[in-house]
């Protein structure tokens, strides 16, 4: 249903590196960044797998917070993915686990990113 989002971040640079490291599990990655003379000189990239489907733009933080929940294929790559976030800076909201409370087969990991925003990796999948 939807086809990209995106979020805005107070520092483009910091929030660049958390997600190029967090989302290297999910097999996504940082894959353009606007011309700033296409921006009004405001700092714009997506991230993604064969297009961007997950962008950043410098500006206010979101208010409230924002929640994205990217796909995982397995519960190990669920399992990464919370590594991945927790090196890179981000701040545990619930680790690696079964929430039986959303779905029986729901296995998911929450992270704060550097400005507040909800990240989670989610896998459906049975164990």
């Amino acid at each position: 249903m939807i086809d990209h989002s995106g979020i805005s971040v107070t520092d483009f640079d910091q929030a660049r590196t958390f997600y190029e490291q967090a989302l290297v599990p999910l097999g996504s990655r940082f894959l353009v960044q606007i011309p700033p003379e296409h921006t009004g000189g405001v700092k714009v990239g997506g991230f993604g797998q064969a297009s961007p489907a997950f962008w950043i733009t410098e500006g206010e933080a979101q208010r409230p917070p924002a929640h994205f929940a990217f796909s995982a294929q397995t519960h190990a790559q669920v399992d990464a993915f919370y590594q991945a976030a927790m090196a890179a800076g981000g701040t545990d909201n619930g680790p690696p686990g079964l929430r039986p409370h959303y779905h029986a087969t729901y296995y998911a990991a929450f992270v704060r990113d550097p400005d507040g925003n909800n990240i989670e990796a989610v896998c459906h999948a049975p164990a």
